[in-house]
């Protein structure tokens, strides 16, 4: 299936973010690039975009991105993009008369799951599909005077407005079209001169032609028309990291409220999230160094300096999602240099206590934290499975132990001059969590079987 994109008005009441609208940037993505690569996610690659206002300069910047993101990106230009979006639509009648596809606005962001429920409405020829938020509480809705509104009956839209007197959902700006919409904009045009995509939505409402889709509890989706509705929009995206759930502890209480304000200034750079994991990596290994060097200074530097690091590995994950590029090879290298950091930082430390003292049980210590350490995070993905599957409903979850807290604990050690009490300590509390895992996953069977 294709994408169409309307992306030809002014948006004048964004001015005082910028312009033009497609290219308003909103935590280092234009809204343009976030609805492409969104709906990239839900496996469409050719896209039609209509441009108007500043046209051209919106065509060359798309033209290079199509470029980097191996994506098909068609311009159709609308000569007449002062007036309302049904015109936009029809100007791809043309081009789009044989075939469904995703129609979007640019100026709405969405998650993916809002745009595969569109998908997945299976449409016949003669239909329209729209998905629409049951939430008429919706917080993500700024201004609800504002919305698009519908009624719903029976699973079809009944009535569709700014201003109808009866609604029960929110238009989320995200149709599946077959090329009945065309004839119908023309109709709407002709009998009613409204050239407005709602306009030929109502029309085919009368028909009962409009499938609803619900966007789910869960969806987010906005309508970024204004300096209020794209400052909430920041504020939900920023506020949506501090809520990762395998986070431990020092992550959501220390690490990632820093990690934040640090990717704040690195998103509108070209850093991508595997430099900033390498780059992560790189200050833990320059921390393990001053730990072999064996002077309390050194090891005071080396703590600041691994708990720096810590912090810096929650930006590369940031980036990734407010970027939308998320991917699983990134995952895998991050927790690959996280394995080899955690390394290096703990035999760093088991030097430092080991060398004055030259103590078998110092090395002891050190390699039960090293092993301790590895299978704690050998376990974690399949731990966090069964954590978010099976225990969500429970009103007691274990506090998670994993990463976080071995790097806080050899970044107190390393202050307070402890670094075989550090040692010790993450020796024993990641083996005793390892068999904690392993007796509540076992329990977990035994009950099912």
């Amino acid at each position: 299936m294709k994408c169409l994109i309307l992306a030809a008005g002014k948006g004048s009441r964004l001015k005082e973010v910028g312009e033009p609208k497609p290219l308003v940037r909103l935590l280092g993505l234009t809204l343009i690039e976030r609805v492409i690569l969104t709906v990239k996610r839900c496996g469409i690659e050719e896209f039609y975009v209509v441009l108007g206002y500043r046209g051209d300069e919106v065509k060359r910047f798309l033209s290079d991105f199509s470029k980097k993101q191996n994506v098909k990106i068609h311009f159709i230009f609308n000569d007449e993009w002062d007036k309302e979006n049904g015109v936009s639509v029809l100007k791809a009648k043309d081009v789009l008369n044989n075939d469904k596809f995703l129609l979007c606005m640019c100026d709405h962001i969405f998650s993916d799951s809002v745009a595969k429920k569109a998908l997945e409405s299976n449409i016949d020829n003669g239909q329209v599909a729209l998905c629409v938020d049951f939430r008429t509480k919706n917080p993500f809705i700024p201004n609800p005077e504002e919305a698009t509104k519908v009624l719903v009956e029976d699973g079809k839209i009944k009535d569709i407005g700014k201003n109808i007197p009866f609604y029960n959902a929110y238009d989320t700006g995200v149709f599946v079209c077959s090329p009945v919409i065309f004839k119908a904009i023309e109709e709407s045009i002709e009998n009613h001169n409204d050239t407005t995509l709602s306009g030929a939505i109502k029309v085919l409402a009368d028909k009962g032609m409009v499938l609803a889709v619900d966007a789910g509890d869960n969806a987010f989706w906005m309508d970024i028309d204004d300096y209020n509705a794209y400052k909430k929009a920041e504020a939900f995206l920023i506020e949506n990291l501090t809520k990762k759930d395998t986070d431990g502890p020092v992550s959501k209480y220390i690490n990632r409220p820093l990690s934040i304000k640090i990717t704040k200034y690195l998103l509108d750079t070209q850093l991508s999230p595997n430099k900033i994991s390498f780059f992560s990596f790189l200050i833990s290994l320059a921390a393990s160094f001053f730990f072999f060097l064996g002077k309390y200074a050194y090891l005071l530097l080396g703590g600041i300096l691994a708990q720096a690091s810590s912090i810096i590995d929650g930006c590369d994950g940031e980036i990734a999602r407010l970027k939308l590029q998320s991917s699983k090879f990134g995952a895998w290298f991050d927790a690959v240099l996280d394995r080899y950091s955690d390394a290096f930082l703990l035999f760093g430390l088991t030097m430092y206590a080991y060398n004055p003292a030259k103590s078998f049980i110092i090395l002891f210590t050190g390699f039960m934290a090293i092993i301790g350490s590895f299978v704690n995070s050998y376990m974690a993905d399949k731990y966090d499975q069964f954590m978010l599957k099976e225990l969500i409903n429970s009103r007691s979850k274990p506090m998670r132990i994993g990463r976080d807290i071995r790097v806080i604990i050899i970044f107190l050690g390393a202050i307070l001059n402890q670094a075989f009490a550090a040692l010790l300590f993450i020796a024993l509390l990641m083996n005793i969590e390892n068999i904690r895992r392993i007796m509540l996953l076992y329990e977990y069977q035994e009950k099912r079987a």
